[in-house]
């Protein structure tokens, strides 16, 4: 379960222009109520009419006593252009705008509310107060058809709640040769994200401090049983335990005005001598219950794997857009069985972040390979390498995205879904075989073009279409998604 993700409490405000009959716009609000309740879905009706600026004031108060953080202006007839804007204003949180569609051809004389036109000054309005506001795609229709626009915009106005709030908790710089995890805190700010950032020395003291926790002994049953029989290494929980200790404190201790944490730590080169494991499985368990880690101090990172949680309601992963597929793999488990190109192909790879019910039943807490060649003796039995939570990422749905702050200090996006096939990676970490389709323009055009680095974090399931929206409203003007073959990017050769 998620906790570190904010819970929608959704109002909806009726608008209404005062040369049209106020009842419509009333009746009609009542109508959306009753189809969002028969989807079970909760929504405070505001008994406040807004037609005027002073409707605009005591209907913001309403749903605001009422808890509301998240907010739908509907438009049951034309809507008074200043006073249904202002509400944008007012209101401390995420607004949508929807409209009325007229309900029968019979009824176009009283029962005719123009709110098709409406929205168009309702737009126009908004832009000249430079208000951000989320309107569907189509966003005129039925009672029906704007309940389904409001459980569109819940995972939309759950994520952009969740950001206000955020606080992004770092520990040392990134490694050296790890540019490409550049991260200029300037768009963090931006987007109203909070950032600390403090030595590996102070998470070190901090680890120092629980050694003898009397909680690590519950923890470490709670590893046992998450991870089963032969699974673990029972001498290694105390250390992990007491860090996962550390981190849930800090957090505790420092989200100071914020409500939300994320973390960004260093875990290369010295942290595993020093701190006597690898932190990875730690982090596998602190991203399944909402609290994301990102590998070496990917500040962008853990803010990417955030977002997706509030969207998907779901744990994510951070992955490196790691290796390609081999061709003897490919034509071996893929090719005739799936829809793909070995170029819509690759392997999504960390050592072991990736929470453990996104991973096959053969996953194992195990030790770092690389690091262990690198860091103990030749020959040895891994003991401060171990850590990691090793398996294939089990098949599925995903979306692959990613929200960066470039090295000009310009927020840009990518989004593309795909799924991760029933295909053995045949290798180790926490891996998996992807599948996109047009990858390999994408990895060109878009990865390399526009110089992302090599993490992209991971949600589970197809989530393209609220993380576009999401990435809109936050004022990200570039949004990259996996074109197909008939639209070339701009930097595409044509003569290709």
């Amino acid at each position: 379960m998620l906790t570190n993700i904010p819970e929608v409490k959704l109002g909806i405000i009726a608008v209404s222009r005062d040369c049209f009959i106020i009842s419509l716009s009333e009746r009609r609000r009542a109508a959306v109520c009753a189809e969002c309740a028969a989807r079970g879905m909760d929504i405070y009706e505001c008994r406040t009419t807004v037609e005027n600026e002073r409707d605009m004031l005591r209907a913001v108060d309403e749903v605001k006593s009422a808890g509301c953080n998240a907010l739908v202006v509907f438009l049951g007839n034309f809507g008074p252009e200043t006073p249904e804007t202002l509400i944008a204003r007012h209101f401390d949180g995420p607004v949508m705008y929807a409209a009325a569609a007229e309900e029968s051809g019979g009824d176009l004389i009283d029962g005719r509310g123009d709110a098709y036109c409406g929205m168009l000054n309702c737009s126009y309005n908004l832009g000249m107060r430079h208000l951000r506001a989320w309107i569907p795609a189509y966003p005129v229709g039925t009672a029906a058809d704007v309940a389904r626009m409001i459980a569109e915009f819940r995972p939309i106005a759950r994520a952009l709640i969740g950001l206000s709030r955020l606080k992004i908790i770092t520990f040392g710089p990134r490694p050296q040769d790890f540019f490409a995890c550049n991260a200029p805190i300037k768009g963090l700010y931006e987007l109203g994200v909070e950032v600390e950032e403090n030595s590996e020395l102070d998470l070190l003291v901090a680890y120092r401090a629980h050694a003898g926790d009397s909680r690590i002994p519950g923890v470490c049953a709670d590893m046992a049983r998450e991870m089963g029989e032969g699974r673990y290494y029972p001498d290694l929980s105390e250390r992990l335990a007491q860090f996962e200790l550390t981190l849930l404190d800090w957090a505790e201790q420092h989200r100071g005005s914020r409500e939300y944490v994320a973390f960004a730590d260093k875990c290369w080169p010295a942290f595993p001598e020093e701190f006597g494991f690898e932190p990875c499985y730690v982090n596998s368990r602190l991203a399944s219950r909402g609290i994301p880690v990102s590998c070496e101090v990917d500040i962008y990172g853990a803010l990417s794997e955030y977002i997706g949680m509030c969207v998907s309601e779901d744990t994510v992963t951070l992955l490196d857009i790691n290796n390609s597929v081999p061709a003897d793999l490919y034509r071996s488990e893929i090719a005739g069985r799936f829809p793909y190109e070995l170029s819509d192909t690759f392997m999504g790879f960390h050592c072991g972040n990736t929470p453990s019910c996104k991973l096959c039943a053969e996953r194992a807490v195990k030790y770092q390979l690389i690091q262990h060649r690198l860091l103990e003796p030749a020959g040895s039995e891994p003991d401060f390498t171990r850590g990691t939570l090793e398996g294939d990422i089990a098949p599925g749905e995903i979306t692959f995205y990613r929200l960066q702050c470039d090295s000009e200090g310009v927020l840009r996006a990518y989004i593309a879904e795909g799924e991760v096939l029933p295909v053995a990676t045949r290798s180790f970490g926490g891996i998996g075989v992807f599948a996109i389709s047009e990858m390999g323009r994408f990895y060109r055009h878009v990865l390399l073009e526009k110089r992302y680095p090599h993490h992209g974090a991971v949600a589970f399931g197809h989530h393209g279409r609220a993380l576009f929206e999401v990435m809109r409203l936050l004022g990200v003007r570039d949004i990259a998604y996996n074109q197909p073959k008939g639209l070339p990017y701009p930097t595409e050769n044509p003569f290709n």
